[in-house]
């Protein structure tokens, strides 16, 4: 069986993840606002990660922006449709908590 457990953690990413999501951020229609935000927390994971000889800062980097990335297009459905959006309802309990 080649199930995972559901509290198992996820697998680190690829070394060139970072490239990787960087692209991505380039190819999305919001990349004129978010490439420079992606750009300066990256540089500040690396920074951590330098400092403290832990990837966790720039692994946390990844998978927030991935999440932001994979999650985007559900935004701009729902506020296209015109939904309330007055119920504030927080990130975490559509995603659940960060790792």
């Amino acid at each position: 069986m080649t199930a995972q457990p559901l509290d198992s953690p996820a697998p680190p990413p690829s070394p060139a993840a970072g490239a990787q999501l960087r692209a991505r951020i380039a190819a999305s229609p919001r990349a004129d606002r978010w490439l420079p935000a992606w750009d300066l927390e990256w540089t500040q994971a690396l920074e951590t990660a330098r400092q403290t000889l832990s990837l966790a800062a720039a692994y946390e980097t990844i998978a927030t922006w991935t999440r932001r990335l994979d999650t985007a297009p559900a935004v701009d459905a729902f506020l296209e449709g015109g939904c309330d959006t007055s119920d504030g309802i927080p990130l975490e309990d559509v995603l659940g908590p960060r790792r």
